[in-house]
């Protein structure tokens, strides 16, 4: 059962049937402005999801939207919190301090996986995924370099390394 109506004004609509047959505008948006069309004549959530290909809680939650905030607010993406950071300066500076030191044994590098659980296992952080490892250590290589600092890795010409032994993507070699 619907629970909120849609009724557009013929200026509305207009404007709706040029946002998704330009193909000027973002897929998520084409794709809200198909829902807005299809639920204006009437037609049921479960025959909008068919046409659509979306679920029937997208086309509940366009109808309130646009129903209780208006037609630009259903059409245009919600604002999300900002997430908080999972690394300090604390913890970027244990991660350098890890990849320029020796490697565990019985390998011959650290990788960011590597990095990573040791990061874990030191209690430096809760939980830390490889990705970030890399953005980290990325950051600090371009923030050293700008700088004129100089991160000499243990070892010579030591990089840090994915896990399948390739060179990590935006870390150039030590210099």
């Amino acid at each position: 059962m619907k629970r909120h109506i849609i009724n557009l004004t013929k200026e509305e609509r207009e404007e709706l049937v040029r946002l998704t047959t330009t193909g000027r505008c973002a897929a998520r948006k084409v794709l809200r402005a198909q829902v807005l069309l299809k639920a204006d004549p009437g037609l049921k959530d479960e025959e909008i999801c068919e046409h659509l290909y979306v679920g029937i809680r997208t086309v509940e939650r366009m109808r309130k939207r646009c129903a209780l905030e208006g037609i630009e607010a259903a059409l245009a993406a919600r604002k999300r919190p900002p997430k908080a950071p999972t690394s300090d300066g604390e913890t970027e500076a244990r991660l350098v301090q890890l990849a320029c030191s020796k490697p565990p044994d019985g390998r011959q590098r650290w990788t960011l996986r590597l990095l990573a659980d040791k990061l874990v296992e030191l209690k430096v952080v809760d939980s830390i995924s490889h990705e970030t490892v890399r953005q980290r250590l990325g950051k600090k290589r371009v923030e050293a370099l700008a700088h004129s600092e100089i991160l000499y890795p243990a070892g010579k010409e030591r990089r840090v390394r994915c896990g399948d032994g390739r060179r990590a993507r935006s870390l150039p070699a030590a210099v």
